[in-house]
């Protein structure tokens, strides 16, 4: 019997509360009367005497029984010289707090008071703060990693942008003037490729003679503009299309107006069509009395000279006539407009050069394939009556050719001098690549400062993650004692001895708070 009663009993926290109702250790209207003890304390905290100890207990936490009964102790110290020879203190702070224990004491207030606090700091407090400290910690960890992806972002843009730079040819710090200043090279560049165009004379000829022998047609034909501009360079268009070099070229604007606009003075005028014109106006405008146009044309016979026209013009001086070309308003010798720009610089023009220069690549790169392979009786019989240019060609020689016709066709057709030919054919297309470099740029910057507010959140959720570890040390502190002072007290109970000594254990012992049933919990005697 002795040993039984000296068995510890293992109340989960959760249910402790429960457990001193259900065996009617406190009443159910414990709330009620602790509400009545609020009042109480906060009357009696209006008169506090200056105390180290006193001001530890009131500071930042919530006033429980075992608080009053410290601060009982430390009143009988400050307030003693109130005692009178029955033991009793005149000190009405003694008073007020002798009456506040008097209370918690009655039906066992205390026990379901501190039960509650015990419940709310294990299985509210304590987790929600290891809930906030993980999330700080994961919003630390997100905040380290997605600062890395918005520098690693950054450093993309501005890879993709000196790239871009790059190609362009530029080195990025005054982008639209830079591009500019391309476009000045641009006409140095073609004429360059104009002159080496010379070396196609030997494809040419060859492509020529082969059209002339199989197709049987006028070797004049192929190729019109690769022939010009192998023979005279990249000439102005007007040169190609007249045969000659023009006496004066005017070249077009850079920038030219797009609608005319009409001035104030020039507007026309519709008139009121409800107003009739008089005689006098019939009659200065050339109308007759009938209402028809007078032409000052006589069909009179004694008006009339000759076959009835008079071709008096008076004595007004003759004007000057300027022959102009069929078809256009331009006078001779003149290239204006289109015709002043360059072969290559015009881009119908330029893209049929281009169109020819691959025609003569495929009809070369065929012709070295069928040097490869084996040539049967049928191909040697019908060759047999080319010209001798045909038939002394080597492989070499064809491989020769075929490689001055790529490396035109490449330097026409590359990615910077694509671009500057968008350039050079409008200049609205430098504003275009300025703002898409520049936006490369802002992306850049703006994904820098999204790193520094990734960086800055991180900082403050690991402060504010390090200010919340205090509170808990602190929080599970209290719980711990006050876990072992309601154990204490209760056992010190005429109940409690009745019946038996117990401990109940709390998971704020515990580093996670978990639902742990009472076979998981340790025991303490």
């Amino acid at each position: 019997m002795q040993d039984i009663q000296n068995v510890p009993i293992d109340i989960q926290t959760s249910r402790l509360l429960d457990w001193l109702v259900d065996r009617r250790h406190c009443t159910l209207k414990w709330q009620s009367k602790v509400l009545q003890i609020r009042e109480k304390i906060n009357q009696a905290l209006q008169d506090m005497p200056e105390h180290d100890e006193i001001r530890g207990l009131l500071s930042g936490t919530y006033i429980n029984y075992f608080h009053c009964l410290k601060i009982v102790e430390i009143l009988k110290g400050t307030e003693a010289a109130t005692r009178n020879l029955f033991g009793r203190y005149s000190s009405q702070r003694m008073k007020d707090w002798q009456e506040v224990v008097s209370l918690y004491q009655a039906d066992n207030t205390y026990l379901g008071e501190s039960a509650s606090l015990l419940m709310r700091s294990v299985s509210y407090e304590i987790p929600a703060l290891r809930k906030q400290m993980s999330r700080c910690e994961q919003l630390a960890l997100e905040s380290e990693r997605r600062a890395e992806e918005c520098l690693h972002g950054a450093a993309e843009q501005r890879e993709q942008y000196y790239n871009s730079c790059k190609n362009y040819g530029i080195s990025g710090e005054d982008i639209q003037k830079e591009l500019l200043a391309l476009v000045c090279d641009v006409p140095s560049v073609l004429r360059q490729i104009g002159a080496d165009s010379a070396g196609l004379l030997p494809a040419i000829q060859l492509y020529q003679a082969c059209v002339a022998f199989v197709c049987d047609s006028s070797p004049e034909e192929a190729l019109p503009l690769l022939r010009h501009v192998q023979k005279s360079g990249d000439t102005t268009i007007y040169e190609w299309r007249v045969g000659k070099a023009p006496e004066r070229v005017e070249r077009p604007g850079k920038e030219e107006q797009e609608t005319p606009k009409c001035l104030e003075d020039e507007e026309i005028n519709w008139g009121d069509f409800e107003v009739q014109p008089s005689a006098t106006a019939e009659t200065e405008a050339g109308l007759d009395s009938t209402g028809d146009i007078d032409w000052g044309i006589s069909v009179e016979p004694e008006a009339a000279e000759g076959d009835g026209i008079n071709w008096d013009i008076g004595e007004e001086p003759a004007a000057m006539i300027t022959v102009l070309e069929t078809g256009t308003d331009v006078p001779s010798g003149v290239a204006r407009g289109v015709d002043a720009l360059s072969v290559l610089e015009n881009t119908d023009t330029r893209n049929q050069f281009v169109d020819e220069l691959m025609e003569l690549e495929l009809f070369l790169c065929q012709w070295q394939q069928s040097m490869d392979c084996d040539t049967d009786i049928v191909t040697v019989t019908q060759f047999q009556t080319a010209p001798s240019i045909l038939q002394a060609q080597t492989q070499e020689k064809v491989l020769a050719m075929l490689s001055v016709v790529r490396g035109l066709i490449n330097r026409l057709t590359d990615t910077r001098m694509r671009q500057l030919f968008l350039i050079l054919a409008s200049p609205r297309y430098v504003d275009r690549v300025t703002d898409h470099l520049r936006q490369r740029l802002r992306q850049a910057q703006l994904l820098e400062r999204k790193s520094e507010s990734w960086v800055e959140r991180g900082r403050a959720a690991q402060e504010e993650r390090q200010s919340l570890e205090p509170r808990l040390s602190l929080l599970q502190e209290r719980s711990r004692e006050l876990k072992k002072q309601v154990s204490r007290q209760y056992s010190k109970s005429p109940v409690g001895r009745q019946t038996c000594c117990f401990v109940f254990q709390s998971h704020a012992e515990f580093p996670s708070a978990g639902d742990l049933t009472a076979g998981d919990l340790p025991k303490e005697s």
